[in-house]
Parts: C-alpha cells; sequence; structure tokens
C-alpha cells in the first residue's frame, strides 16, 4: 500500500464531485448473538446512524437484504425512506442475488432476463443506478472457460443490460476472483463481446488484486465503462489456484482464512491513492462504495472497519480529488 497523501490538516469538506455509499455486510450484537440490520428496526436504525454519523452519504443493499428490509417496512422504498430519515441520501446500487448464474449455458437466458424483468418490478420504488451482478458461476463449475463460453455470457449480459437500460438501470458486471470471469485475459474478451452500450464494468479493488490485476490499470483500460467501484483491500494474492477451491474459495481456501479487509492497513496490497488520482485525472464524478466482506472474521467488526475506512477517505483519499 503506498504512503498516505495526507495533509496532516485532518478531514476536508466532503469532494464536490464524489460522494461514498456503503455496501452492506454488517451485522451487530444482539442478545440472541450477532444479527444483521434487517433483524428489526431497533437495529435498522443502528445501522443507517452509525453510517450518516460516520460521513457516509448513500447505501448500496443485497438484493436479499433489501427484501427483508421491505417485509420489515412494508416495502422497498418505505425501506429507503426509512434510512432517508436517519441521514442516509439513497440506496445507490443493489447487488443481485437469486438468479441462475450459468450464463455460459445460452438455456438458461430466456429465464434469466424473465427473472430480472420481476426483479425491476420488484424494486420499481427505489431509483438504483445499477444492478450489480457476478456474470457467471464460480470457476470450478465451469471451467474450462473457453471463448465460445465467454461469448454466450456476454450475449446474456447485453441482452439483460439492454432490458434494464429502458427502465433507467445500469447492468454493471463484477468479477469475483473465484468467478469464471476472473483473469484479465478474460475479462478482456468478456467486454470486447459485450455490448458497451448495455454492460458495464464494477470494479472491487481487492477482488482484482487476490488475481493479480492493478485495478487502476484496468480502471483506465475501461474508463467509459466502469459504473463504479468497491474500495477494499486484501493481504494476498492467490498464487496456488484457490480459486478453484470447492464450494466456495472465500471461505475454504488455503491461502487464508480472511481475504478482504479495510482501507488503512499496513498489509493493504491496494494502492488506494494510486487509484484516486486515476480516478480524478478520468475526471469521474459520482458514488465510490466501501465495501467490507466478512470483516468480522478473527474477532473484528464492522463497526471498527468502517470508521477506519472512513478515517482514511478523509484524511488520505478526499484531498487527493477534491
Amino acid at each position: 500500500m503506498s504512503t498516505p497523501e495526507s495533509s496532516g490538516a485532518g478531514p476536508e469538506p466532503q469532494s464536490r464531485n464524489i460522494k461514498w455509499s456503503y455496501m452492506d455486510h454488517w451485522t451487530m450484537r444482539s442478545p440472541s448473538g450477532w444479527v444483521t440490520p434487517q433483524h428489526g428496526v431497533t437495529y435498522a436504525d443502528r445501522f443507517y446512524r452509525q453510517l450518516a454519523g460516520v460521513g457516509f452519504q448513500g447505501v448500496d443493499p443485497f438484493e436479499f437484504r433489501l427484501l427483508a428490509q421491505a417485509q420489515l417496512f412494508g416495502s422497498a422504498r418505505k425501506a429507503e425512506q426509512f434510512a432517508q430519515d436517519r441521514g442516509i441520501e439513497r440506496f445507490v446500487n443493489m447487488f443481485v442475488a437469486f438468479y441462475d448464474d450459468r450464463t455460459h449455458l445460452a438455456e438458461t437466458h430466456d429465464a434469466l432476463l424473465r427473472n430480472f424483468e420481476n426483479k425491476v418490478r420488484t424494486f420499481e420504488g427505489v431509483t438504483l443506478d445499477s444492478f450489480i451482478v457476478m456474470p457467471v458461476s464460480r470457476y470450478w463449475l465451469v471451467e474450462p472457460v473457453t471463448d465460445d463460453k465467454i461469448k454466450t455470457m456476454a450475449e446474456c449480459w447485453s441482452r439483460i443490460g439492454r432490458m434494464l437500460k429502458t427502465h433507467g438501470i445500469k447492468l454493471s458486471c463484477h468479477h469475483e476472483f473465484y468467478c469464471a470471469l476472473h483473469s484479465r485475459e478474460e475479462i478482456d474478451k468478456f467486454y470486447a463481446y459485450a455490448d458497451p452500450e448495455y454492460v458495464g464494468l464494477f470494479i472491487d479493488t481487492a477482488q482484482h488484486e487476490i488475481v493479480g490485476i492493478d485495478s487502476t490499470e484496468l480502471y483506465l483500460q475501461y474508463a467509459d465503462r466502469v459504473t463504479g467501484f468497491h474500495f477494499k483491500d486484501t493481504h494476498h494474492t492467490d498464487t496456488v489456484d484457490d480459486y478453484r477451491t470447492p464450494p466456495d474459495p472465500e471461505r475454504a481456501a488455503s491461502t487464508t482464512s480472511r481475504w478482504f479487509w479495510e482501507m488503512g492497513t499496513a498489509e493493504g496490497l491496494v494502492d488506494f491513492p494510486k487509484l484516486m488520482r486515476a480516478i480524478k485525472s478520468k475526471g469521474y464524478t459520482g458514488w465510490l462504495t466501501v465495501e467490507h466482506d466478512k470483516a468480522d472474521i478473527g474477532g473484528a467488526n464492522y463497526a471498527e472497519s468502517t470508521c477506519r475506512a472512513k478515517w482514511y477517505i478523509d484524511n488520505v483519499l478526499s484531498p487527493i480529488y477534491s
């Protein structure tokens, strides 16, 4: 990780070009153990007030968590209003779940399109910038990953992205390190085949770093197709093909029990100042998202990781792009 470029003068005012959202993986203590914010109104209230209190302006929910909040509050729109009443500007992007991710099989595409049409109707009360998807199954379920399979995946998402655009929603592909589209060669082929009007790239800094991809270089190549970012760090790269580990390389890999870390740790591998300078050089404006995935491993907690990351934003990243 590069040496922080901080003025030493403390937090600066929020950049007029950038707003910060938070990807919801959060857990918190309760009398019944660790729970998510969707466990009840009291926990949701604490969650949103804490995020707003440290300066986050938006939230990126998972689909299954937003559905749980819709049940809790009566609708997805009422869930967003609850967050807004506690200082959150809006829900920004939604990470989609509950779909057949075997997109390398053409026979799944018709049902997938109908599935995503239903999702649009389910969440029509909330103005979301993007539906974020992992564009295909885990590597071990798809390999060998051939050009024909990649072309089939691209055809699927181009079709779904076209439909989403008619509703004002971007289709954003997020490449986990264990996804069957994870290497630079695979990613380049996929975006060469996918329609640039309908298929965007959502850069996750840690996921790409684990594979050995420099997020800044990836962004500079695809800047006109990048729809957003997950800012999180890693302390490890995959040098032993852990990405092939069944059933879930994030939990069962041999390299480490914890792949993901907040920004600002001494062992971090992602060069966030370099990426922020690139974002500034391209004139990117809008939302950037902090993600803490499995931050509670080993006795850590989401609140601490989130406060550390926001300190890093205010003191290191915001002075670069202000």
